[in-house]
């Protein structure tokens, strides 16, 4: 099992990806070029691409609009397509949505502010790869820092999302309690993170990697990390 994270111009938080996945994890992770379009010629299906966090392309026209076109995304596509995990993260959040891969639309804070701040999540479904280890309700702390976090979806989706169990994190209070006032940024229903209906592709606003070590005074974002190394291992080893 191997991971590739793929570099946007802007992209800015892919060295703290490989750190956590390399150094911590300690799996085979590679920087992926948005411009080489052979660069996962030898990616199976029990790999894992990440879009990391950043702000590809300056943020032009709307967040991840550009990169979702970039050269690689073509072969990021047809992967997830497969059945290979994909996992955005903030940026990478926002590229999965305007390139189709996740439903919805990640729009301006409705503060009109970049957050950059401690926020908690309601695990709303342990039956993904990157959940799986946790309990649902359980409450993780893990820190937010975007200014186009706020997610958004028609009616018809977010009918979808509930009844199909696609929604995997909810911010909420440090109790679990969800509601307006531990929305940090007016996404629609309090919605951090989803995933796709064939439950390999997910895409969160907030950064497990920047609370994955003991010397940051924080590791639940570790437990996601941890959650889809077990999970990938066990469905390749049954």
């Amino acid at each position: 099992m191997k991971f590739g994270v793929v570099v946007f111009p802007g992209s800015n938080c892919d060295d703290d990806m490989i750190h956590v996945l390399g150094k911590v994890m300690g799996k085979d992770v590679r920087k992926l070029w948005h411009k080489d379009t052979n660069a996962m010629d030898d990616f199976s299906i029990e790999d894992v691409i990440v879009l990391p966090g950043g702000f590809s392309y300056g943020d032009y026209l709307r967040s991840g609009a550009i990169a979702s076109h970039s050269p690689i995304m073509a072969s990021v596509i047809e992967f997830a397509h497969k059945g290979g995990y994909v996992w955005g993260i903030c940026n990478g959040f926002q590229i999965l949505c305007e390139s189709g891969l996740l439903p919805g639309a990640l729009l301006r804070n409705n503060n009109h502010k970049f957050i950059c701040k401690n926020i908690f999540l309601r695990v709303e479904t342990n039956k993904t790869a990157i959940s799986c280890s946790l309990q649902k309700n359980q409450v993780l702390k893990i820190p937010i820092a975007h200014a186009d976090g706020r997610y958004y979806a028609d009616d018809s989706t977010l009918e979808k999302l509930n009844a199909n169990d696609q929604i995997l994190f909810r911010y909420s209070s440090e109790g679990g309690d969800v509601s307006t006032s531990y929305n940090p940024n007016g996404s629609l229903e309090n919605i951090a993170g989803i995933c796709n209906e064939n439950r390999n592709v997910f895409g969160m606003m907030p950064h497990p990697e920047r609370c994955a070590e003991e010397t940051l005074g924080n590791t639940d974002g570790r437990l996601l990390f941890e959650s889809l190394l077990s999970f990938v291992h066990n469905n390749v080893t049954t």
